[in-house]
């Protein structure tokens, strides 16, 4: 890095939007800490699923709560230099991506007290800042006085298309219907939740990136990082 000043990047977005590999990418090329908040809410959906919490798609939040100070959730940096998640010392990585967890996240990541313990440790991970965070409340819950703000919107079938073809290359036996829906169930929950709701910031700068390719989506954030890091 050069001497420019280290500042907190904020980006939030829909699911499937394509934060996280920008999010990724950007921190990478920056040589800034990258941490995926949404991977933190999905490690709690699958200990809820492994410890029997949901009935359905009713959450036994009273259980969640009482087992919350037992969750540790961190990330360690593979031998090729991803990022994965870790629940508890396991490599959930994976598991977390699955149809199973999708389902069920955004049911999580409503309860006031998961977002609460969450928040917290996200904060105390950005505090020295050169930090770039992504999810859906970063830039108004997290870190509202975040110097770059990223608002990334898409159509809900161009990000269930997105989201579809990264589950086939997994090998998930999913359908494009099953994706759209699930996209568009979460986008229901997500802006509609009582707790930190997705919105976008006051002082957010959208991106829109349904016809963008990768190329210029990060050279959209690249420029927009420069633009701010370097002003007085």
């Amino acid at each position: 890095m050069d001497n420019r000043k280290l500042i907190t990047i904020a980006i939030d977005g829909f699911s499937s939007s394509g934060k996280s590999t920008m999010a990724k990418k950007l921190a990478k090329n920056i040589g800034y800490a990258y941490i995926d908040t949404g991977a933190m809410y999905r490690a709690v959906t699958l200990f809820s699923l492994r410890n029997g919490f949901f009935h359905g798609n009713n959450l036994d939040i009273e259980s969640l709560e009482e087992a919350l100070a037992g969750i540790n959730i961190s990330f360690a940096v593979n031998c090729e230099g991803r990022t994965e998640t870790m629940l508890n010392g396991e490599n959930v990585e994976k598991e977390i991506r699955g149809m199973d967890v999708s389902s069920k996240v955004s049911i999580v990541a409503a309860v006031g007290t998961v977002r609460k313990a969450l928040v917290a440790q996200q904060q105390a991970m950005g505090k020295e800042k050169g930090i770039v965070m992504d999810g859906r409340d970063i830039g108004t819950v997290v870190f509202p006085d975040a110097e770059m703000k990223v608002y990334v919107d898409a159509s809900p079938e161009t990000r269930a298309q997105r989201r579809y073809d990264e589950l086939r290359a997994k090998g998930d036996n999913v359908t494009y219907e099953e994706v759209l829906a699930n996209v568009t169930e979460r986008d229901r929950i997500d802006t509609t939740r009582k707790e930190s709701p997705l919105r976008k910031a006051d002082d957010a700068v959208v991106l829109d990136n349904s016809n963008m390719t990768i190329e210029e989506q990060d050279k959209w954030l690249l420029d927009l990082y420069n633009k701010i890091s370097s002003q007085e």
